[in-house]
């Protein structure tokens, strides 16, 4: 059952949502900080964090991407429209 929760988790964080995966950093990060017992369970938490990182630095580059896509698009008249 706990293999069927991991892959499920991984697709899921695929398709996480930016903010989504922020607040999940921020609950993994109080965790740790709390003190977490088991080693284990801090790799894992680890593990995680590192992936939401890799995420939300896609998604950001990403749109990063788009905003200066749009920003050369709105300095270039020419190619808004030719008269």
């Amino acid at each position: 059952m706990d293999q069927k929760k991991s892959d499920k988790g991984k697709v899921l964080k695929s398709e996480l949502k930016f903010e989504k995966a922020i607040i999940r950093l921020e609950q993994i990060v109080t965790e740790l900080e709390s003190g977490v017992d088991e080693l284990d369970k801090v790799v894992a938490l680890f593990e995680e964090g590192s992936q939401l990182i890799s995420i939300c630095n896609t998604k950001l580059s990403k749109i990063e991407n788009k905003i200066e896509f749009l920003v050369k698009d709105l300095n270039n008249p020419q190619k808004a429209g030719k008269e």
